[in-house]
């Protein structure tokens, strides 16, 4: 039997850990990096932008391609970004074990897709949650939220687009629980929760 090529086996790895990664990314938690500004100084972000939202980190792609120039091209062109981000922002752990029966509590830090763009994923912190009553900020109205909603608004209100704007987000668009930032090293810590108390009251 002659040999076989040294690049099927590295492909073979390759996509056996990709699909691997999937399975993880898709079932139990992924990383993302952080840009914007709307949950300072929770987390330090990549880019001042408004209103800040998650980009996620992956080399899937990589996999995809036709041979091995464009695999190797592929990886040559996205490293440096990654590191420039890696550097420059927060990256975080997003699980998603809270997912299965919507296990959240008031205060936690969640990902999920924007109500009028599902394409961006946004992260806020979670103040309200189903049948709670809560005081909307700067007003002195009551809202109940709705079953299956919850109500959002990032750490830095001032740049922070939210339920302020479009009101309890669906239960259905949470992504996950932020819980850690795992870079840069000087900056690894779990997340704290904070809960607005004062403006919130659970039935």
């Amino acid at each position: 039997m002659g040999t076989l090529n040294p690049l099927w086996f590295f492909m073979k790895k390759s996509m056996t850990v990709a699909l691997f990664g999937i399975t993880i990314s898709d079932r139990y938690a992924t990383v993302y990096s952080l840009t914007g500004t709307s949950m300072s100084p929770t987390f330090t972000t990549s880019s001042p932008g408004f209103p800040g939202y998650l980009k996620g980190i992956s080399f899937v792609k990589a996999i995809q391609a036709k041979n091995d120039q464009m695999f190797i091209g592929y990886v040559k062109r996205n490293l440096s970004k990654l590191i420039r981000r890696m550097i420059t922002g927060d990256i975080v752990l997003v699980e998603k074990f809270c997912l299965e029966k919507y296990k959240f509590s008031r205060g936690d830090v969640i990902a999920f897709k924007s109500p009028s763009d599902h394409k961006r994923e946004f992260v806020k912190r979670l103040i309200a949650l189903p049948g709670d009553s809560m005081q909307i900020p700067d007003t002195s109205d009551i809202l109940k939220i709705p079953e299956g909603h919850c109500w959002v608004e990032g750490d830095n209100k001032e740049f922070s687009l939210d339920s302020r704007h479009f009101g309890p987000i669906p239960l259905g668009l949470v992504q996950g629980r932020v819980t850690h930032i795992i870079w840069p090293p000087q900056r690894i810590s779990k997340v704290e929760r904070k809960v607005a108390m004062e403006r919130v009251r659970s039935t």
